[in-house]
């Protein structure tokens, strides 16, 4: 494999894909081969993070949509993240990659607070950061924790691993003949409502000239690709 076309990335996973073929919750197995995936994108010589959602186990805003307290529900569905990267980082370890979780809610007895300087050093020691519990604050989803940490973290791309291969100009689950694109600029999903992330993920990234690339994480060994310039993708950014 040729060198990596990033130093240091930060790698957005929705909490659905830990559910492998179930319909809720983690699948061990399911996780151990993502772990592996990853694993195989940091011996390329990358430094990672990871932000994974936590929509298998709760979503706040289906909470709310269901007569539940909307800030109530968003703190629900961040202990739901904190739950995946603790279940990712065992994976990780598993495998002998040293990982670190750090989360913007505290809770000392199961992971690490978020301190950005901490985060540095321990990707410069070669480990895997996860950050979960999103931004710490409700009404702001896991893409903007995302984009949130990418630019503090100083990445050189944010990519996001769905259950499809790129961005489409309409849901290609329902229309057969909606079209990808290989580039788009931010303004463009912005001003068509693009469902690639949320708008406030997008303006983040745009306003610190973060590379978005759009990818299926479902297809087996696809990191490392995309890590290296290959594979089925859309990359989000600026033209020009």
């Amino acid at each position: 494999m040729t060198a990596p076309k990033y130093n240091r990335v930060l790698l957005k996973l929705s909490g659905e894909v830990l559910m492998g073929e179930q319909d809720y919750g983690i699948d061990p197995a399911y996780v151990a081969r993502l772990a592996e995936e990853v694993k195989a994108a940091k011996d390329t010589g990358l430094e990672i993070c990871l932000v994974i959602g936590g929509g298998n186990i709760f979503r706040g805003v289906a909470g709310a949509a269901r007569g539940l307290d909307r800030t109530t529900g968003d703190y629900m569905g961040m202990l739901a993240t904190v739950m995946n990267a603790l279940a990712m980082q065992n994976a990780l370890e598993q495998i002998g990659v040293p990982t670190r979780v750090q989360s913007a809610i505290p809770m000392s007895s199961v992971c690490e607070p978020y301190i950005r300087r901490r985060a540095e050093r321990h990707l410069e020691k070669g480990r895997i950061v996860i950050f979960a519990a999103g931004t710490g604050n409700p009404f702001f989803t896991t893409d903007t924790g995302a984009a949130l940490r990418a630019a503090e973290m100083s990445c050189d791309a944010l990519l996001k691993g769905t259950s499809v291969d790129g961005v489409y100009d309409s849901d290609p689950k329902t229309n057969k003949d909606a079209q990808r694109f290989e580039e788009i600029t931010y303004s463009r999903v912005l001003n068509d409502n693009l469902k690639v992330m949320d708008a406030t993920a997008v303006a983040l990234c745009r306003e610190n000239s973060i590379p978005i690339v759009v990818f299926s994480i479902r297809e087996k060994g696809n990191v490392a690709r995309i890590i290296d310039g290959d594979g089925t993708k859309t990359v989000v950014r600026e033209e020009a």
